[in-house]
Parts: structure tokens; C-alpha cells; sequence
């Protein structure tokens, strides 16, 4: 009963939302929220520099997450690599001197705070040419002043990047007199042209105060109160932003250093200068907003400029666009021929003539929706990953944002079942059902940012190998080039020359560099020997008979059934102890090609052996398994961002909602996917042997071609 219940009801939720309609939903919540976006663009402005100097968020205590776009985390050799002959100069009181030295630590982690405090202090690395100065201007005065108008004259060497900003010495001087204030905005309008005319050719910053924690303040600072600073900051803005004729002010506003401020000024040793991590923070944003539009980091969308069309980009939108216009016209002339088709009412009977001649839908009808839904798709994909329309986030790893979804998809998992329709080992529900919750799980590792949990990691490893052993024939080659053509190496070396090559390195995008390539082939190096050697025993046994395989019955003898299913427990209990113990990640990573097999073999025995077992599967999870090479490659582009390093953000403020919406929209797109590739398949590969060389031909001269016209574009680039 229970069962007839559950498939009724099944039926009942087919009849009234069907995969049609959930797609048909999720192309209405694209359009929707491409159109919510490109408002938004229009009404805040395109500019992701503003949102990075102006607002943000803390994703726990101490990773700071920019409104819409993903901040880069610098190296020392990035840092070097960028300022390079560049000169920068922190203008102001205390807090910009210690600006000035979490910027030089970025360059120079071993560079200490010593010096006059109330003096300047100069930094050189002659290596990279890079010079960095403090100059100590505590007031906004006349000293300030011709500091500034000094760099303005034509004959003097001028910063590449100013950094200033005063403010709480005068209210401390004066005891936050409303007379100093005045004398403030004085000085600063005096100020404001010379700003403006240095941010021609130079990147100026002016720092808003921070606030302070007014219950450590000492005696003497009593009277910097937030209600003081935020009067100041008041008339920095209004002063700046109105300096000149134009309707923006080319003098930048650095306030994002306030809302760090307000999380972590309780912090505070004295109440009035931030904690390092703070002032770190401030550094590393001033690093992004300038050196990501020179280095272009992956994970560092901030200030990035929107990457210009390429050659093969203009060519797809082509012809996408006139696959679009075929099918159009394909439509309206098969439902201008359908009408005429209809059938008619007889006037004297009063009964429809049926028509016997049916309209059947050509191949070229079928290739061109084919074609049209795909280019639909990349429009979206080129929206998502390319576009800059939508946000971009760093993710941020908790255990519960891991684990919560990995329990909640194992219930449903569990939940939904159904029996098998074949009971061999291995059968074709099973390792659907292996690859789906495989591929589940990957995707909630890469969500979840889980990549920074060693334990979780090597599972993952173990499941990516397990992976390799249940894939079709699109997942196995792609996993065989990757591992059996390595094997055939001499040394890294003809490895990386082999993938030098005009045809290879272009069409990967390899530039190069190899090594994510070699780091996996060392990962899963014998993969591809363990999978053939138990497809040999396998075929082995069963040409003996000694396999069991019917419904309901173990796989062995009930004696040698428990003695390899005992074995396989504690296998595979062992394995996953000394994976989760694992400390040293470059060990661990040593050990795995060998060792993985024992946890794979383990897992395949005690999912086979028994009759029952092997008679069921997930047909969730089998569901997804269909689709998991399409899930695995869409989730680059359309869920998450920058080569899995942040999380596409459709609707901001909402982390919950967002990944909703994203996953279910991504997982349309990639059973959509699915399906026009079967669809194209079945009409472009042809059965007999002669017609299908012929189009293989084609389609090799057709990538051929498109390999040559993007290089020719990357030359005339250079």
C-alpha cells in the first residue's frame, strides 16, 4: 500500500510539475533576475572599484567579502610583480601610518614598525623597484597643503598612488570645537582641487575616519567622539565629491575602512587604532583596487574590467543568432502547414475529416532547435561566467554548511528508491546512482569552500577515484587522456613539451603550464590498471559460474559472502581512519593512488554481495548520476565563479535563497544540456561507417579552423 501511495503520488506531482516546467520556470527566473541586475547596473553603476571601496561584509571573523565581486589575496611576488617601479604614499595621522605599514608587509612581511612615529618613514625594496613613503600630516592644514602641491607641479616626480587622510588630531587639539570643524572644511576645500588635479594622472584615495570605541579612549582623547568623526567625515565627502565641474568626483573615497571598523574596533588596545587583522584588511583592499586590473587574478574579480570579445566568441554569437532565425522560420512554416493540415468539420455530417498525411519533423528542424536552445544556454553561460552581470563572492567554509546539505541529500537518497531492473554487478541503475551521489557530493565540496578542511578533502580524493571506475564512455576517455597518456611519459619534462604543442596548448588553454594536468595524473595513476584488472577477474569469474547474480541471492557462497563482507567493513573503516587522520596533505597525496583501491573495492563488495542490495538503488541519486558529466562542467560557469574559488551570486543579500535559486537553475540548464546533446548525437553521428568519417572530417576541419583564427587574434594582440 505504502508503495502504490508513493507512486501515485508520484504521478500526481508529474502530472502538475514536470522537468518542462520546472526548466520553463527557471529560463523566466533568468530573465527575470538578468533583468533585476542590469537595473541595478544602470541605477548603482558598473563600477565593481566603488562597491569594493565602499561596502562589504565579514563571512566570520575575520574574511571580509565585498559587495558583488571577489577579492584577491596577494602574495609577495604578486604584490612585487605589480608595484613595480611604482611609487606609493600614505599622506595623514596615526591610523594612515598604520595603513602604511600593513601595505608594506604585503611586499615585505619582515619589515618592522619602528621609527619616529611622528616623523616620516620611507620603504625601498631596489629589487622590485618599488618605493613606498609615510609622510606625517596629522591636520589638514598648510604643512598638508604643499605636500600635496608640490606633486602638482610639472617638474616633480609624481606618486602612482596617494593615499591621505586626517581628522582626529584636530579634534583632539582643539577639545571638539565646532570652530575646528570650520577651520576643517576650510582647509579641506583649499585642498580638494589639488586632489582632483593629481587624480589625472595619479590613484588618490582619501580615508574616511574610523570610528573609535569611545570606552578605552584615554583621557586625553575623550573628546573623539563618533558623533565628532562622522561631522568630519560628513564634510570630506560633500566637499570632495563637489570639487569638481564634472558630475563625479575622480578623487576616491576609501570608506570601507568604517564598516571594518565597527566590527572590530572592540578590539582595540587603546580604542582608537584598529587590530592588525583590521588594518591588514584595508591594505589588502587597497592592493586589490589596484594591481586587479594589472594582473588580472582569477579570484580576484574587483576592478576587473569586463574581458573584450574574442574572435571565436563573435563568431558563436553568429551563429547561434542564425540558428536561432532558421528555427523561426522552420516553426512558423510548420504551423502555417499544420493549419492546413487541420482537420475540417463537415458541414453536412457535422464530423471532423481526418487527415491522413502527417507533417514529420526534419533532422535540420530537429538540429536547428538543437542549436537554438544551446545558444540560449551559452548566452547564459556567457552572462553568468564572462558578462559581469552577475555578482561574484569569495565562499567561506563552515562545518554545518558542508555537512547539513550532505545529510539532507543522503535522507532523500535513501528515501527514494526503487528496485533494479537487472541484478548483475554493477548494473547500469547502480553506477548511476554511484556517479550521482559522487557528483553530489563534489559539487557541496566545492560550495561549501571544503577545500580548506584536510580530512574532508582526502574523502573527496577517494570518491574521484571512485568515480573513474563507474563512467560511461564520455567520462572515461576524458579521465583516460588525463591519466593512461601520462603514464607513457619519459620525465615531466616531454610531458609538458608534448602539451607545448600549437594544437594542444591552444585548444586547453594551457599557456604553458602543465601542472594541474600532472598533479592529477599523479593522483590517479593507476586508476585506469585497477579498473581494468577487476573488469578481468570479474569477467573471469563470471565465464566460471561462480558469480551468483540473480534477485535476492548473495553474490558467493553464504561462508565466502560474510568472510568478504567482513573484510570490506574493516577495509574500508581502516582507510577512512587513517584518511581522516591524515595531517600532512603532501603525504597523503603520496599514498593515495596505491591505497584508494582498498576503499573502492571495499565499497563495491559490500554494495554488491548481498542479494537485497544489489536489487535496489537510489533513484535519486541515479537521476542525478545521468547528468553528471554535464553537472561537473556547467558548475564552472553557471554556479560557481572564478574556477571554483567564489559562488555566483544571482540575488545578493540572501546567501540561503541564492544557492536555491542558482542550484535549481543550474541544474535545468545541465539536464537541458543532456538532452540537446543526445539529440545532436543521434543526427550528426551517423550508423554506417563512411558517412561518419565524412562528418568527423568536417567537424575536425571546422575546430581546425577555429584554432587558427584564434591565434591569428592572439597575435595581432601581441
Amino acid at each position: 500500500m505504502a508503495a502504490l501511495a508513493y507512486n501515485l503520488g508520484k504521478r500526481e506531482i508529474n502530472h502538475y510539475f514536470s522537468v518542462r516546467s520546472a526548466k520553463v520556470l527557471a529560463l523566466v527566473a533568468v530573465l527575470l533576475l538578468a533583468a533585476c541586475h542590469l537595473a541595478s547596473r544602470r541605477y548603482r553603476g558598473n563600477d565593481s572599484c566603488e562597491y569594493l571601496l565602499s561596502s562589504g561584509r565579514f563571512l566570520g571573523e575575520k574574511v571580509w567579502q565585498p559587495h558583488s565581486c571577489m577579492m584577491h589575496k596577494y602574495k609577495i611576488s604578486e604584490a612585487k610583480n605589480c608595484l613595480v617601479d611604482k611609487h606609493i604614499a600614505f599622506v595623514g595621522d596615526s591610523r594612515i601610518r598604520q595603513l602604511f605599514y600593513s601595505f608594506v608587509k604585503i611586499i615585505n612581511p619582515q619589515f618592522k614598525e619602528e621609527g619616529n612615529k611622528h616623523g616620516n618613514i620611507p620603504f625601498e625594496d631596489k629589487i622590485a623597484s618599488v618605493k613606498v613613503d609615510f609622510l606625517w600630516h596629522p591636520e589638514v592644514n598648510g604643512s598638508m597643503k604643499q605636500c600635496i602641491k608640490v606633486w602638482t607641479e610639472d617638474s616633480v616626480a609624481k606618486p602612482h598612488v596617494i593615499v591621505a587622510g586626517a581628522a582626529t588630531w584636530s579634534i583632539k587639539i582643539h577639545n571638539g570645537s565646532n570652530e575646528a570643524l570650520s577651520q576643517y572644511k576650510m582647509n579641506i576645500t583649499s585642498i580638494a582641487p589639488l586632489l582632483e588635479k593629481l587624480a589625472k594622472t595619479s590613484d588618490v584615495y582619501w580615508v574616511l575616519q574610523d570610528p573609535v570605541y569611545e570606552d578605552l579612549l584615554s583621557e586625553n582623547r575623550k573628546m573623539i567622539t563618533n558623533e565628532k568623526i562622522d561631522a568630519y567625515n560628513e564634510a570630506a565627502v560633500s566637499i570632495l565629491n563637489s570639487s569638481t565641474r564634472n558630475s563625479k568626483s575622480n578623487v576616491k573615497m576609501f570608506s570601507v575602512s568604517k564598516l571594518i571598523a565597527q566590527e572590530t574596533i572592540m578590539e582595540s588596545l587603546d580604542g582608537l587604532h584598529l587590530p592588525e587583522s583590521s588594518r591588514e584588511t584595508s591594505a589588502m583592499i587597497l592592493m586589490n583596487v589596484y594591481c586587479n586590473k594589472i594582473l588580472k587574478p582569477v579570484d580576484g574579480s574587483c576592478c576587473q574590467p569586463r574581458p573584450p570579445l574574442t574572435l571565436i566568441q563573435k563568431l558563436a554569437a553568429c551563429f547561434f543568432t542564425l540558428s536561432i532565425i532558421g528555427y523561426l522560420i522552420f516553426y512558423v512554416i510548420h504551423r502555417n502547414a499544420h493549419r492546413k493540415n487541420k482537420p475540417c468539420t463537415d458541414l453536412e455530417s457535422g464530423e471532423e475529416k481526418k487527415n491522413i498525411i502527417n507533417t514529420p519533423v526534419s533532422p535540420l528542424e530537429i538540429l536547428l532547435q538543437s542549436f537554438c536552445k544551446l545558444g540560449l544556454i551559452m548566452a547564459y553561460f556567457y552572462m553568468c561566467d564572462r558578462a559581469n552581470l552577475f555578482m561574484k563572492e569569495n565562499k567561506f567554509y563552515t562545518h554545518s554548511t558542508f555537512f547539513i546539505p550532505i545529510i539532507y541529500i543522503l535522507v532523500l537518497g535513501v528515501f527514494y528508491n526503487e528496485n533494479t531492473k537487472e541484478t548483475k554487478v554493477l548494473n547500469r541503475e547502480q553506477t548511476d546512482e554511484w556517479k550521482g551521489w559522487m557528483q553530489l557530493v563534489i559539487l557541496i565540496y566545492h560550495i561549501s569552500g571544503a577545500s580548506t578542511f584536510l580530512p574532508v578533502y582526502m574523502h573527496i580524493r577517494v570518491l574521484v577515484a571512485a568515480y573513474l571506475f563507474q563512467t560511461g564512455y564520455g567520462h572515461f576517455s576524458y579521465f583516460w587522456i588525463k591519466g593512461d597518456f601520462g603514464i607513457h611519459r619519459v620525465c615531466q619534462g616531454a610531458f609538458e613539451k608534448i602539451f607545448s604543442l600549437w594544437p594542444l596548448s591552444k585548444c586547453f588553454e594551457l599557456k604553458g603550464n602543465v601542472y594541474e594536468w600532472w598533479f592529477r595524473w599523479r593522483l590517479d595513476r593507476y586508476v585506469v590498471f585497477h579498473g581494468m584488472l577487476f573488469a578481468f577477474i570479474y569477467l573471469a569469474l563470471q565465464k566460471r559460474q561462480v558469480l551468483s547474480e540473480g534477485k535476492g541471492e548473495p553474490l558467493f557462497s553464504n561462508k565466502i559472502s560474510n568472510f568478504l563482507l567482513f573484510i570490506s567493513v574493516v577495509s574500508f573503516l581502516t582507510y577512512s581512519i587513517w584518511a581522516s587522520s591524515c595531517k600532512n596533505k603532501a603525504e597523503c597525496n603520496e599514498l593515495h593512488p596505491s591505497v584508494s583501491v582498498v576503499q573502492i573495492l571495499a565499497f563495491i563488495l559490500i554494495r554488491n554481495i548481498p542479494g537485497y542490495a544489489r536489487s535496489v538503488y537510489s533513484s535519486f541519486f541515479a537521476w542525478f548520476g545521468k547528468i553528471s558529466l554535464e553537472l561537473f562542467i556547467c558548475q564552472y560557469h553557471i554556479w560557481l565563479a572564478a574556477d571554483t574559488r567564489g559562488i555566483l551570486v544571482l540575488i545578493p543579500g540572501n546567501p540561503m535563497l541564492n544557492i536555491i535559486v542558482s542550484t535549481f537553475i543550474f541544474v535545468c540548464v545541465a539536464h537541458e544540456i543532456s538532452q540537446i546533446t543526445n539529440d545532436l548525437a543521434q543526427i550528426i553521428i551517423p550508423k554506417d561507417n563512411s558517412s561518419l568519417l565524412k562528418r568527423l572530417a568536417c567537424i575536425a576541419a571546422f575546430f581546425c579552423g577555429l584554432l587558427i583564427l584564434s591565434s591569428i587574434q592572439d597575435k595581432s594582440r601581441h
